[in-house]
């Protein structure tokens, strides 16, 4: 059975840093494609920073330079490092996999963790 499982969300101040952690269980992580996606109130889900299992990554334009999406496959973890975050950075974290998709549409993917809220003040 497949897990994603958050952590790491909080409440910080603009200008502050978080580490999200999704400890995955259930499936041959290193194959997957990882992610994180957001959804704020009242706005559509979106995608944040991915993964893929050949390493590649891609970010979102609005947290590039400022969020680095990292993955230990020893330990089936995707990790989001989110620094200088802004007060539009406050939204529910999702963690998110598949075997194939490894893109921007949220419909596409599989698998979702249930979230971690992160709050900026």
């Amino acid at each position: 059975q497949v897990q994603l499982v958050e952590s790491g969300g909080g409440s910080v101040q603009a200008g502050g840093s978080l580490t999200l952690s999704c400890a995955a269980s259930g499936f041959t992580y290193a194959h997957y494609c990882m992610g994180f996606f957001r959804q704020a109130p009242d706005r559509e889900r979106e995608g944040v920073a991915v993964v893929n299992s050949d390493d590649s990554i891609s970010y979102r334009d609005t947290v590039e330079g400022r969020f680095t999406i990292s993955k230990d496959n020893a330990k089936n973890t995707l990790y989001l490092q989110m620094n200088n975050l802004r007060p539009e950075d406050t939204a529910m974290y999702y963690c998110v996999a598949d075997m194939e998709y490894c893109g921007v549409s949220e419909y596409e993917w599989t698998y979702w963790g249930q979230g971690t809220q992160v709050t900026v003040s």
